[in-house]
């Protein structure tokens, strides 16, 4: 809403954005980053925990008062916010007079950062070909461009090692993809991305992949995870009590390794693959969940006898985020299904593809239209909740408007492929885990991971 009402200001007509109390301080951040003291009206407390009446006279008698002094009135220009130069040298200290002013200045999640040397950014910048400088976009809400040197510095910081620097320039060419929406990456339920990775980098690089995968504990599963977080704080400028409004949050999620060797076994493509990605190659898929459960021991020698199983799990896991099925979210709702490898290997075993268990589960894992409409209404307080109406004015695919019966039984999802299924994990375990998508505020993206021309004679380096 601040976007458009910059926008708006910039044409030269007045605008007033109405906010809640509890997004104020967002507010002001934001529309520093669009270079403008945007306009606001205050809408006191939050409008779904009002009454109509209660509501009523909060916006007349507060509200609108705030409304018409912001359309009658010149804005002043944003206030000047000088930060220094990506060359410039910060600080100078010993380690933890580094990490103290680190975190007096925000740069830092409250951990231990290793301080940004000029020497340790280059060691990072000699593993990749790009110039430093090129601009690989720029990333809202702060407006910052992304560029490999920045890159390089919040590398160093999150602990990473030089080799991970190719990984690390793909996730934030997937981070600037407008498909990926990294706009959203403050919003209130807290959603978090995970990054799987596929490709010859998991051995070369020695990723974990089996047991206590998406665990911390192995260096660059561990520290790329937090790479990411890193970068959207000090680039992107997403910050707790200011621009992240997450309501709990998440912690940034450890890298989730594919495990490859079980899936050429069981003739399976990689998560990659199925996203277009060179299936010889290296990349990154990203993704922006809510939070997600284990599934523990599903039991069973047949897919028949385990799947069931996981239908139910993906119906438990998956609530409000149906307001991304159909409507605004224009079928962007992708739930990822974790399995583990004798799981993937038990279903193979019987003669079933990836995309013969994505048809089971489009098939079983149901819920009545009414309860679909339900959380619409009621919950997520749509003005459309109505899945015929949906259907008929396009909104959503036919499935969804099969008969009138109010009990019929609708998918979660428009089509079978919005279900994606990784493999990893112990490889004796009978686990799964359902992750819960964000939709369209945090996309599923893939991209793939461009080495260096001297990548084969800069491994042979590494200790």
């Amino acid at each position: 809403m601040l976007r458009a009402s910059a926008v708006c200001e910039r044409a030269g007509i007045p605008s007033a954005s109405l906010v809640c109390e509890g997004f104020l301080t967002q507010a002001a951040a934001v529309t520093r980053g669009l270079g403008f003291t945007l306009p606001v009206a205050k809408v006191p407390g939050h409008p779904g925990a009002q009454d109509k009446d209660e509501l009523r006279r909060n916006v007349l008698e507060l509200t609108v008062e705030d409304v018409i002094a912001n359309l009658t009135r010149a804005q002043d220009a944003a206030e000047d916010e000088t930060e220094p130069g990506a060359h410039d040298l910060v600080f100078t200290g010993d380690f933890d007079q580094v990490n103290r002013h680190f975190v007096r200045q925000e740069w830092s999640d409250g951990l231990p950062i290793v301080p940004p040397t000029r020497a340790k950014v280059a060691e990072f910048l000699r593993f990749t070909d790009r110039d430093p400088n090129e601009v690989l976009g720029r990333i809202l809400p702060d407006n910052r461009e992304a560029t490999p040197w920045s890159i390089a510095v919040n590398g160093v910081m999150a602990g990473c090692r030089p080799e991970y620097m190719p990984i690390l320039v793909a996730l934030i060419e997937a981070m600037v993809d407008p498909a990926y929406g990294v706009e959203h990456s403050g919003n209130t339920p807290g959603g978090e991305t995970l990054i799987i990775l596929n490709g010859p980098l998991i051995k070369t690089l020695r990723f974990n992949y089996t047991q206590g995968v998406i665990r911390d504990g192995f260096q660059p599963n561990t520290s790329i995870g937090r790479f990411w977080r890193l970068y959207l704080r000090n680039v992107a400028g997403f910050l707790l009590h200011k621009n992240d409004k997450a309501t709990f949050g998440n912690t940034w999620r450890v890298v989730l390794a594919e495990n490859e060797d079980v899936l050429e076994a069981i003739g399976w493509p990689t998560v990659a693959a199925e996203m277009g990605c060179d299936p010889r190659a290296s990349a990154v898929t990203i993704a922006r969940y809510t939070g997600g459960n284990l599934i523990a021991s599903v039991s069973g020698s047949t897919p028949e006898q385990l799947l069931p199983y996981l239908a139910d799990a993906v119906v438990r896991q998956i609530s409000w985020q149906l307001m991304f099925t159909v409507g605004m979210g224009n079928g962007t709702l992708r739930p990822l299904v974790l399995l583990s490898p004798i799981l993937a290997q038990t279903i193979a075993r019987a003669g079933w593809s990836k995309a013969d268990v994505r048809q089971y589960l489009y098939e079983h894992a149901r819920i009545p239209a009414s309860q679909f409409e339900r959380i619409l209404r009621d919950w997520n307080l749509k003005p459309i909740w109505n899945l015929s109406a949906e259907v008929a004015q396009g909104n959503a695919p036919g499935v969804f408007a099969e008969s009138a019966d109010p009990n019929r039984l609708v998918p979660l999802v428009n089509t079978p492929d919005n279900y994606m299924l990784a493999v990893s994990g112990d490889a004796l375990r009978t686990n799964a885990y359902v992750f819960a998508h964000n939709g369209v505020l945090g996309y599923t993206v893939a991209k793939e991971v461009k080495l260096p021309a001297r990548w084969a004679e800069l491994i042979q380096e590494v200790d």
